[in-house]
């Protein structure tokens, strides 16, 4: 199953100082410019380390990954992602079949102490859900949230909806986290329909509260 896409800043960045800062007004993607005024769909942005849980539909196992292939997930993240997951093997086939050709993954952020610097969300690693795919197809916040329901695990908190430049303002101000009584990481962007750049890329964009820190 296919790694996680890269989601783009909304803005673009002043490449030529170090840490580069992001240039507000300058967007990093023509379609994020034409879609400003629209209504967009914000959910925290958890600081943390892609996950991916996948079926692949033979009936046999769950397999897990990190952001890539390659990527090196903790031992403890692995066994508490089992702990969440094996015993639910035959709920995934009962919810998505046995066939072969079918490709399911979960994908969501493995959170915790060693993960995130301090542990401010919990003092254990756990993991929180953000899309599912299943085929070629990305599914609806409201089939996520069924699936996220239905498997017994935390889905990412919306925390509201509006303009761009609406969750800018937000942001830059710091947005309180669903987890506690800390700043929120950032709000990851999602058109309240979901649409496609011409190459046929998800429009889905971020912002960071780090951002706006000089």
């Amino acid at each position: 199953m296919q790694i996680y896409h890269k989601i783009q800043t909304i803005f673009k960045r002043d490449l030529t100082k170090k840490p580069a800062p992001i240039i507000i007004g300058d967007y990093s993607l023509p379609e994020f410019e034409y879609l400003k005024n629209n209504e967009w769909v914000w959910t925290e942005k958890v600081d943390g380390t892609n996950i991916r849980v996948m079926w692949n539909g033979n009936g046999k196992e769950i397999n897990y990954g990190g952001k890539t292939d390659k990527a090196q997930t903790p031992f403890d993240l692995i066994k508490r992602l089992q702990e969440i997951f094996e015993p639910k093997i035959e709920l995934f086939k009962e919810t998505f079949g046995v066939d072969d050709d079918s490709e399911v993954c979960f994908y969501g952020e493995g959170y915790g102490a060693g993960i995130q610097k301090g542990g401010v969300y919990k003092p254990t690693k756990d993991f929180v859900l953000f899309d599912v795919k299943i085929g070629h197809w990305w599914l609806q916040r409201q089939d996520v949230e069924q699936l996220a329901e239905k498997f017994g695990v935390d889905i990412v908190p919306i925390v509201g909806e509006g303009t761009l430049q609406e969750a800018v303002d937000l942001v830059r101000t710091g947005v309180k986290s669903k987890w506690g009584d800390f700043t929120a990481e950032g709000l990851v962007l999602r058109p309240s329909v979901e649409l496609k750049t011409r190459s046929g890329e998800r429009i889905i964009t971020k912002i960071k509260h780090r951002d706006f820190i000089i």
